[in-house]
């Protein structure tokens, strides 16, 4: 009983350092090697989502993913890793002046993601070439693996978004994005 105490505590660890990670928390600011303190005061937000990257994020930009009423998704990194995953990075904006709601839509129609509330759970990455469709991953819950909560984005508001994604084979070079509601965009693998 005792192991099954411990496997529970540790269950519980890594679920509640995936959620305060979906929810932009500063946790990975440790990461960050030169200027970590003085970053967060030019883009708050910016250098946890992008903690290595602090003077190149802001600049690069992948692809952009146009919405409806101003909205947009940035995609500023798609890193592979070794355990076989792409974790897409970016932020979504409102250029318009006003206040707008996000599309049902974009968390996708699944059951188990659904009852999960909004998120990018509908996000998914076309492979022409492989002819393969890769969907978000999600837990063993069901949670879509990306950032969830995502409801209204205020005027000229952002925030910073991720997805995670099984990675296709190194051979794959281009993707295409594609998050319901939005125009498809083409995104660059390395």
């Amino acid at each position: 009983m005792h192991a099954y105490v411990r496997g529970g505590f540790i269950a519980f660890a890594v679920a509640a350092s995936l959620t305060v990670a979906g929810c932009g928390a500063d946790a990975e600011p440790k990461q960050a090697k030169p200027g970590a303190t003085s970053q967060p005061q030019q883009q708050p937000k910016q250098p946890s989502e992008s903690a290595g990257e602090d003077t190149e994020a802001p600049a690069e930009t992948l692809a952009v993913a146009q919405g409806a009423k101003g909205v947009e998704l940035r995609i500023e990194s798609a890193e592979r890793d070794a355990g076989g995953f792409l974790t897409i990075k970016g932020r979504i904006s409102n250029a318009s002046g006003a206040t707008v709601v996000l599309p049902a839509e974009i968390r996708g129609d699944e059951t188990e993601v659904v009852k999960h509330g909004m998120s990018l759970g509908g996000a998914t990455l076309l492979d022409a070439v492989g002819k393969k469709r890769y969907y978000v991953l999600r837990d063993t819950d069901g949670r879509p693996l990306t950032t969830s909560g995502l409801d209204t984005l205020g005027a000229g508001k952002s925030t910073a978004v991720f997805m995670q994604f099984p990675a296709p084979p190194a051979t794959t070079t281009e993707v295409s994005f594609q998050l319901p509601t939005f125009e498809p965009a083409t995104l660059k693998l390395s």
